[in-house]
């Protein structure tokens, strides 16, 4: 009866979607970026607007497209040169007409920079050449892609996250190179329909972002992308998010015996996502995530496919598999998926303050949850945070503060292979799990100038060399605790971790975000026992796209 419903459901709102007026439908996208969407604070997290903020990419429409056109022509430069047009106002190719339009750029994203404070004083920098299109046709079609071609070599932790993981830091596959050197590609493509105002499905490789903070622990993007379909629809106060992902396992590849000439590769896994929120006013936001992963069966190897009632993933109130089907915290299918419950919540305090926070449930056992004895089943985190636009009456002002915690052995599986992960990293938070964190990033835009502040603390522990698994790194195997009480965060060898980023840009062409650009970073990583971790970095830049690339881990 439960599949029957949720069937009718479907069905009935996707009939709905069609048969509603088409009007004022237009939309358009791009990537997910924090830095851009700060723009558009004053509208989302307005009393006066009763917007769905928490599920990313933005889709751009109504008000927001009309801010995102308005952001496109910024202080135009007033020139008939067509080279002056091109540098500073337009894009390189773009075609306007009635009933479609056509972008193309080049994406030039060069850094230098130096380390002034680490023991290996090298020279980093950046050499990438990428391109971006996009189409719009009528009203109802959006299609957004992009892609890079990069050379780098980048500061030491970087440096040692890709040697461990073999991944540019959401960016993807990495080739090894002389002298620190990496090379590697980086693309995304995404294509949406418009039904009407209120629903959209997007089909595209790209990430996908549930949450209104800097961090999410329910579904970051952090990890490479991945193909997904996309399904929104707003009826009445609820907006409901179904997102199906194939992704890739570089950790677990498929082999092939000997004997076949059939072709080995990464292993490869799914996603389901469904986000139900709920605008209970202009001012309280709260919304429940459904998340499931399980990986697809090794055609070379037996018994590893879940049984997977597929309807039953529509119904993210009864989530077959959660944390709450089983009073004990183990799944019946424990061993072939990986299924947890969020809770999104924000309320604005005041017109220009909001408070938001996250609660994500892995898995609990109910009865040791409030004893304080540290029992390993109770796999949780925690986020609560404040942001603020206009702050002190300025235009364009905008601070977040936040803090988010995450219990040991959060995110593991009995197999890495169905643990929460894409591409080798965390679906969630970059640091996995086992870890206190606590950021805060003033930013402010004024004409085409950006100004951006970054603070942040982090406590965590990390495994012992060839020791225990202690909780903090996710592709370890849950089923090899260190114990089964008396679990800590950041227990094992434990880490505290300062980092500080300051930038500046003026952005020469908005449409494509070309900007020169200049920044320091400093990161010290003090470990038990150990010598501190020490760097400071200056770069200098040519920079574009809308890309976000992540160091502070």
């Amino acid at each position: 009866m439960t599949r029957f419903n949720v069937t009718l459901c479907s069905v009935l709102l996707l009939l709905t979607s069609i048969t509603l007026e088409v009007a004022n439908a237009q939309v358009n996208s791009l990537p997910y970026s924090y830095q851009y969407t700060q723009k558009f604070n004053d509208i989302l997290y307005s009393p006066d607007t009763r917007i769905h903020t928490a599920s990313k990419p933005l889709l751009f429409k109504g008000e927001l497209l009309s801010r995102f056109d308005s952001l496109q022509n910024t202080n135009a430069v007033d020139s008939k040169n067509w080279f002056m047009r091109k540098i500073f106002n337009e894009h390189l190719i773009e075609v306007n007409k009635e009933d479609h339009t056509f972008y193309l750029d080049f994406l030039p994203d060069f850094m230098l920079g130096k380390e002034l404070i680490g023991d290996d004083k090298r020279t980093t920098w950046l050499n990438t050449r990428g391109f971006q299109g996009g189409v719009t046709i009528g009203d109802k079609f959006t299609f957004h892609a992009s892609f890079f071609e990069n050379q780098g070599v980048y500061p030491k932790h970087i440096d040692d996250y890709v040697d461990r993981n073999g991944v540019m830091p959401g960016q993807g596959t990495v080739k090894f190179g002389d002298d620190y050197k990496k090379d590697w590609m980086y693309a995304t493509a995404s294509l949406t329909y418009a039904f009407s105002d209120k629903f959209q499905t997007t089909l595209a490789y790209d990430k996908n972002f549930i949450g209104d903070g800097y961090r999410s622990l329910l579904l970051s993007d952090f990890s490479g992308n991945y193909s997904n379909l996309k399904f929104t629809g707003e009826v009445g106060k609820f907006q409901y998010t179904s997102i199906w992902a194939y992704m890739n396992d570089p950790r677990n590849p498929r082999i092939a015996p000997e004997d076949t000439e059939r072709r080995s590769g990464d292993g490869v896994k799914y996603g389901s996502f469904q986000y139900i929120d709920y605008n209970a006013t202009n001012r309280l936001s709260v919304g429940l995530l459904a998340s499931f992963v399980w990986a697809a069966k090794n055609d070379y190897q037996e018994n590893l496919e879940p049984e997977i009632p597929y309807l039953d993933y529509f119904n993210p109130i009864d989530y077959p598999g959660g944390p709450m089907s089983n009073p004990n915290g183990v799944r019946n299918n424990v061993k072939t998926s990986y299924a947890s419950l969020g809770l999104n919540a924000k309320y604005k305090v005041l017109r220009n303050l909001t408070a938001y926070g996250q609660l994500m449930l892995d898995d609990f056992t109910a009865s040791e949850l409030f004893t304080g004895k540290g029992h390993v089943n109770n796999k949780l985190g925690a986020q609560i945070g404040a942001r603020g636009y206009d702050i002190f009456a300025v235009k364009n002002l905008n601070f977040l503060a936040e803090y988010n915690v995450v219990r040991p052995y959060t995110y593991q599986q009995f197999e890495s292979r169905n643990n929460y992960s894409n591409h080798g990293e965390p679906l969630a938070h970059p640091r996995g799990a086992n870890f206190r964190e606590l950021v805060g990033i003033a930013n402010y835009s004024w004409n085409r100038f950006d100004f951006t502040l970054q603070g942040l603390y982090s406590q965590y522990g990390t495994d012992p060399v060839n020791g225990p698994n202690m909780g903090g790194d996710i592709f370890q195997s849950y089923s090899n605790v260190y114990s089964m009480y008396d679990n800590k965060i950041a227990q094992g060898v434990k880490n505290d971790l300062y980092y500080v980023d300051a930038r500046a840009a003026y952005v020469l062409n908005p449409k494509y975000n070309l900007r020169f650009e200049v920044g320091y970073t400093q990161r010290y990583n003090r470990t038990e026992d150990l010598p501190t971790q020490k760097s400071g970095v200056i770069n200098i830049g040519l920079r574009s796209s809308f890309r976000n690339f992540y160091g502070d881990f």
